[in-house]
């Protein structure tokens, strides 16, 4: 693919965090290094929107993150975990994600989804053809729909540079762990 991308270009990112976060945890067992991800994805071009799209649980221990994404420059959209009668649970935000990309798309010259979720091709596809905006993924490209991949103008596979867009709980990190040792002499 043959995609421009130029500084003056103004650019909206919209982060299916769930997908991003399963896809990382499934396949390399870390967590998305997300500062990396913004700066691929915006490219040098200038940033008008950062959104991620974030569930929230009863214990609250997600603040943490949520505050690191703020710190990036990225707005969190929250929505509660639904858990059904029998201990389904569900946490879905396709739907609200494709609207706020429909409404900033008149803002934009490209839309970046982070997501590999391939029931987002018709709205690439009303993105191209109705509003005229270059449309990227960015993600893992091992759990990407197919028909996502062909549908952009431009996919960028986090699996081609793991080390930059993971970040992995060091082995030594685990409360139980014996520390390893430093190779320095102690003074006695």
């Amino acid at each position: 693919m043959s995609v421009i991308k130029h500084p003056s270009q103004r650019v909206g990112v919209f982060i299916d965090t769930q997908n991003l976060y399963h896809s990382a945890k499934n396949l390399y067992n870390a967590r998305v290094n997300f500062g990396e991800v913004m700066k691929e994805a915006v490219a040098g071009r200038g940033l008008v929107r950062a959104l991620a799209y974030v569930i929230t649980t009863e214990s609250g221990e997600e603040s943490a993150f949520f505050d690191a994404l703020a710190k990036l420059g990225i707005e969190t959209k929250t929505k509660d975990l639904q858990i059904f009668y029998g201990g389904a649970k569900k946490a879905d935000w396709d739907v609200g994600l494709a609207v706020d990309t429909i409404k900033l798309a008149p803002r934009l010259d490209a839309v970046v989804i982070a997501s590999g979720d391939g029931d987002f091709v018709p709205l690439v596809k009303f993105l191209q053809e109705n509003m005229g905006v270059q449309v990227e993924v960015i993600t893992f490209g091992r759990s990407t729909s197919s028909k996502l991949r062909e549908a952009v103008d431009d996919f960028i596979d986090l699996c081609d540079d793991p080390e930059r867009f993971l970040m992995r709980s060091s082995p030594n990190h685990r409360p139980d762990a014996k520390r390893a040792p430093t190779g320095r002499k102690r003074k006695e």
